[in-house]
């Protein structure tokens, strides 16, 4: 994120640029739609968006995390292996200190079986995930958990 300077009655105001949210699938899962519909959403809510694809490495997400500091990640699931990968996902995230606090989130189809359980939903959230979003839930739920983000900008200080 980028900082524009700008000079205000003999003082200097730090104003912040639009806040980036990363979107993204997991390694094992191929499909795009589901990308496409969430950079919409996402950039319809206020946020700059970095849409990483389908099939991400671990290690990609990682080094776009580490390097871009997003406001949010977004992680989606189509294949029905969300809660599996979801969980190797959070696990090496939260290992990097500089990536404990930011908001991460995963949503999607998360279980081959259908909707995952409340023990199969509170292990992500233990994990480290800050919210899970069942295919199910439909799209007014993760929009309230955004609004949170864009209500919680940064302030401005002269």
């Amino acid at each position: 994120m980028t900082e524009e300077l700008h000079s205000y009655a003999g003082g200097v105001v730090t104003e912040p640029s639009r806040r980036t949210v990363i979107v993204s699938s997991m390694a094992s899962d191929s499909h795009t739609w589901n990308l496409v519909y969430l950079e919409l959403l996402v950039g319809e809510l206020g946020f700059d968006v970095l849409n990483l694809g389908a099939c991400v490495p671990d290690e990609l997400l990682e080094s776009e995390c580490l390097s871009r500091r997003p406001s949010m990640l977004v992680l989606s699931s189509v294949n029905g292996h969300g809660h599996q990968d979801g969980l190797r996902v959070i696990r090496r995230l939260r290992a990097f200190p500089e990536l404990r606090a930011m908001p991460v989130v995963i949503g999607g189809k998360l279980g081959v079986g259908g909707a995952l359980t409340a023990e199969e939903t509170a292990q992500l959230l233990l994990a480290g995930f800050d919210a899970v979003f069942d295919d199910q839930q439909g799209a007014a739920s993760f929009r309230r958990f955004a609004a949170t983000l864009a209500a919680g900008a940064a302030q401005v200080e002269a």
